[in-house]
């Protein structure tokens, strides 16, 4: 159970110490995908009162004032490079460094909160003194991610890039596996992803639920923008196999609302992808956009944010869609922090008759999509970055008091 506000309100007054995290994270925080993710996960931390103290591989964006920073694979403007070194190889240096460091700190940290492929001496480490740790799940289970994918790819005749991050990759499927075992808790995003580690045979003690959020002065609704006849509906991301766009464009041409309306796809294809939709994609109500380094704005002008995705962690599209006044029409592996038919639309992954019939409702039914739209943005002040350090804060609290009770025991 999580605090509430009032529980944090009194825990300040009464002069709890702040709670003391090691956050190790071997990519490069660059404000990119997960990079991005790390990063307002951080300052989100910092904000709502946690004592950070920062493992990066290579830190390229600027993190809070009160966060410590002690980067592993950089010093000054020497920088040891991902592509020359290979990835796997960076990320188990940064481990074996973050390893050796956490030593020195014994009685410094609370918890240890670490990311995949870059963890597994450090959660050792922590193990053998003693420290909790959290492990981040920015997906689902990393099998089941490789078999769903793999699997849509063959029944469509696409053949997954080779260093595809879903192509089936036994050392990581190993290492991460290991990883699950070692970390007291693994931080799920959606309840999406806590089922597929169910699935699994992991005890739902091991999951620990959390939520991801999206920068409100970034994305937010415009308020002139008028109905229009038709509707704008929006696919935004990489172009692949596991984003489910096909069953999209699909589901778009099956329903009548192609006949007035567009729609909109912002993203880089995958090779041999874009071939297999060919007839779809050169549709005239479909337009291709490629990448965009305005999807607020793209967002901002459509009626609807479509993601029929097959495997996710908890999209980070998704919250910057409802931000932005979109209503969401998602699968259910989309890990989108929505309620079908109370705020969105929400259909069973790869069933594209019932994303058809969402998509002609809301043609249908301009009553409907601005009764979801209001119903949205009533709450998205809950899914913001900044309530996301709050409730991460709270997990890490009630992890740390777990780990006590066990010991104290």
């Amino acid at each position: 159970m999580t605090r509430t506000q009032s529980d944090r309100s009194t825990n300040i007054h009464n002069g709890d110490k702040p709670v003391r995290v090691l956050y190790s994270f071997a990519p490069k925080i660059d404000g990119k995908r997960i990079g991005y993710t790390s990063w307002q996960q951080i300052n989100g931390l910092a904000a709502a009162g946690a004592d950070v103290l920062l493992y990066p591989g290579v830190l390229q964006v600027p993190v809070a004032q009160n966060v410590t920073v002690k980067p592993t694979l950089s010093r000054g403007k020497f920088r040891i490079s991902y592509n020359l070194v290979g990835r796997m190889n960076s990320y188990v240096l940064h481990d074996w460094i973050v390893a050796r460091r956490l030593e020195k700190l014994a009685d410094r940290i609370d918890i240890v909160h670490a990311w995949p492929l870059g963890a597994l001496e450090t959660l050792k480490t922590a193990r053998r003194m003693g420290i909790p740790t959290v492990l981040e799940r920015p997906n689902a289970h990393t099998q089941f991610a490789f078999e769903i994918v793999q699997k849509e790819a063959d029944r469509i005749g696409v053949s997954l890039p080779r260093n595809h991050e879903h192509t089936y990759n036994a050392a990581v499927l190993e290492r991460e596996e290991a990883e699950y075992e070692l970390a007291d808790k693994l931080l799920c995003p959606s309840n999406f992803v806590v089922q597929t580690f169910l699935n699994r045979g992991f005890p739902r003690d091991k999951l620990a639920r959390h939520s991801y959020g999206y920068d409100e002065k970034r994305y937010y609704p415009d308020g002139t923008r008028k109905p229009t006849r038709g509707l704008t509906v929006l696919f935004a991301g990489v172009c692949a196999v596991r984003k489910g766009l096909h069953f999209a464009l699909d589901a778009w041409l099956k329903s009548p609302a192609h006949h007035e309306g567009v729609f909109l796809i912002a993203g880089g294809f995958i090779p041999g992808y874009a071939e297999k939709m060919a007839h779809n994609i050169s549709h005239p109500s479909v337009r291709v956009l490629g990448y965009r380094n305005d999807l607020q704005e793209l967002m901002r002008q459509s009626d609807i944010f479509v993601l029929p995705t097959l495997e996710e962690g908890s999209a980070l599209v998704t919250y910057e869609a409802r931000g932005s006044g979109c209503v969401l029409v998602v699968s259910d592996a989309s890990g989108a922090h929505c309620k079908h038919m109370e705020n969105a639309l929400v259909h069973r992954a790869g069933d594209v008759e019932t994303l058809t019939q969402h998509l002609t409702l809301l043609h249908e039914d301009r009553a409907l999509l601005e009764r979801l739209r209001t119903a949205s943005l009533s709450s998205v002040h809950e899914i913001t970055w900044a309530a996301a350090g709050v409730r991460l804060l709270d997990v890490y609290r009630d992890v740390i008091e777990a780990k006590r009770a066990v010991v104290a025991y």
